[in-house]
């Protein structure tokens, strides 16, 4: 049986303030520095500046998708799955700056990288019965981290091993 929500404002806001936390959080771990600077980077890899506006678009599009995926009313207990997928999520998309940035270790970084993409497939898939539109919203995310994955291996293969000390 299907539970009537709190409205569309609730909703928005909520989204907004999740995307709004892991995009801070995601950012204060990534600091971009002479470390990063000396990494020798795949000849494929996007101008530095693209980074930000990328991310922004899809964190506004994961934070429409959520709120597309609440206003379609799932069930409560889908409801629950959709929430704690959204909140792994988030975490592992934070884990993966302190790995890669905070940590330096694009290697461990590589390692988490296929749970955060099916994170983000995890959620499309639970959405889409009730959401067609909300699923679609997370395609480009799922895209991203594909391609992030793969500068991520060859940012490993040119500069790797690390951790020696």
């Amino acid at each position: 049986m299907n539970a009537v929500r709190p409205g569309r404002g609730r909703a928005i806001a909520t989204a907004a303030g999740a995307a709004v936390v892991v995009a801070g959080l995601g950012g204060l771990a990534s600091p971009i520095g002479p470390w990063y600077y000396a990494l020798t980077k795949p000849w494929f890899q996007p101008p530095d500046w693209l980074f930000g506006p990328a991310w922004t678009v899809i964190f506004a599009l994961a934070a429409l998708s959520g709120v597309w995926a609440w206003m379609a009313n799932p069930p409560l207990k889908r409801w629950a799955v959709i929430l704690a997928l959204y909140t792994a999520n988030g975490i592992l998309n934070v884990l993966w700056s302190l790995l890669f940035f905070t940590l330096h270790r694009p290697d461990w970084a590589l390692g988490e990288v296929p749970a955060l993409w099916l994170s983000v497939l995890g959620l499309i898939v639970t959405i889409w019965p009730w959401s067609r539109r909300a699923a679609w919203a997370l395609v480009p995310y799922l895209v991203w981290v594909a391609f992030a994955a793969v500068l991520n291996l060859a940012v490993d293969q040119l500069n790797g091993p690390f951790g020696g000390g």
